[in-house]
């Protein structure tokens, strides 16, 4: 297999100096469709998930007959990047990539685009026999993966498949928590601070009692909490009436996830309940409003599921060593086997991603895009 790294390169450049944050895929969506227009794919369609996500592109959806009986495997890639994206210029030093300072690069996720593009060049430039193949390629993920979860997993034939979206190299992750968002609202009563106090419920006051007793960060070997934001009060001189606190648990273990956002519940219903007026002049009582919403399923795969063995097999026709491992965060991969579709991530190379330091190396692309070869060819 000949790469041709100095194309891989240009193509990388291209698409990382091509601005898509969130909601704006709209440029990198056109680059994309020209760009696999050329490579011949046998389908092509362009979802309608824009009307659900807000962006100026939908999902789009790349589809290669191939040329073996093998089963069909699938690729994902997202097409947005986080800010300060806008404006990207690509400095490269020998084989690494980074952008000139004041934005991310955009590894994140184009260097596993530029893989694949690269990789169906030299499977079509040597006439290489491959399996029915599908490019997914999902628009606002760094805000919520958004573009997954607007996704008709019909629109998907394959059945396993890899998300190329994760830093360092040579590592396949196998586990990735689920994830509750919590909204907690606490109503209190307004009053005048200085001339009335006795009529109000301070609102932060009853949140800062609950969150004195909710554990924080790490809590075990599978999970974590975070309370992230607390809005509340809109003057110095008048008793809050009300707050919103946002936040999320986290768990490999949907048991533990369920637990603990009902412990943290509990906390902030007690906590309401046992309010007690000390004057007897308060103009009301306090409310609690609580949701918890499903923010992304559980990723939780085996050594002996297909798409770990065929990575395995891939890797060692390539000689690359592979790790596997379980992740804290979120990805599309998360929705896709939530719908049933066995996903492993695959990590590109990117490392500092989301920040100004971001960089790729182009021997990590050159590596990634032999595997990708080998797991449509092998």
């Amino acid at each position: 297999m000949n790469i041709d790294q100095e194309r891989l390169a240009t193509t990388f450049t291209h698409l990382c100096q091509t601005d898509s944050p969130s909601r704006r895929e709209g440029k990198i969506a056109a680059v994309l469709k020209n760009i696999f227009s050329d490579l011949a794919p046998d389908h092509f369609f362009e979802d309608d998930s824009a009307a659900i996500t807000g962006s100026e592109s939908g999902n789009l959806f790349f589809r290669f007959t191939g040329t073996t009986h093998q089963e069909p495997l699938f690729f994902n890639c997202h097409m947005d990047t986080v800010q300060p994206g806008v404006g990207v210029r690509v400095r490269r030093e020998g084989d690494i990539f980074t952008s000139i300072g004041d934005t991310i690069l955009g590894s994140d996720d184009k260097s596993g685009i530029a893989a694949l593009i690269e990789a169906l060049q030299v499977i079509r430039e040597n006439n290489l026999p491959f399996r029915p193949v599908e490019i997914v390629l999902t628009t606002c993920e760094e805000i919520g993966l958004l573009g997954a979860k607007a996704l008709n997993p019909e629109h998907i034939l394959a059945k396993t498949g890899y998300s190329l979206d994760s830093s360092g190299f040579g590592r396949v992750i196998t586990g990735a928590p689920a994830s509750n968002r919590l909204q907690v609202t606490i109503g209190g009563v307004a009053s005048h601070a200085g001339l009335h106090p006795e009529w109000g419920i301070n609102a932060i006051t009853l949140a800062g009692k609950a969150l004195a007793q909710i554990a924080c960060g790490r809590i075990d070997d599978q999970s974590t909490v975070n309370l992230g934001t607390i809005h509340g009060g809109t003057a110095s001189n008048i008793v809050p009436e009300k707050v919103v606190i946002h936040g999320e648990v986290r768990s490999h273990s949907q048991h533990r996830l369920e637990e603990l956002t009902s412990e943290i519940e509990a906390i902030f219903t007690t906590t309401v309940k046992n309010w007690r007026d000390p004057s007897g002049q308060a103009k009301g009582v306090p409310s609690l409003d609580f949701t918890s919403e499903l923010d992304f399923p559980l990723m939780l795969l085996d050594r002996e599921d297909q798409v770990i063995i065929e990575a395995e097999q891939a890797a060692q026709a390539v000689d690359l060593e592979l790790t596997f491992e379980r992740a804290g965060g979120g990805s599309d991969a998360n929705i896709f086997n939530g719908y049933g579709l066995q996903t492993a991530i695959i990590a590109t190379g990117m490392t500092h991603v989301h920040s100004t330091n971001e960089q790729v190396s182009l021997q990590d692309m050159v590596a990634l895009t032999r595997l990708i070869i080998a797991l449509m060819t092998r």
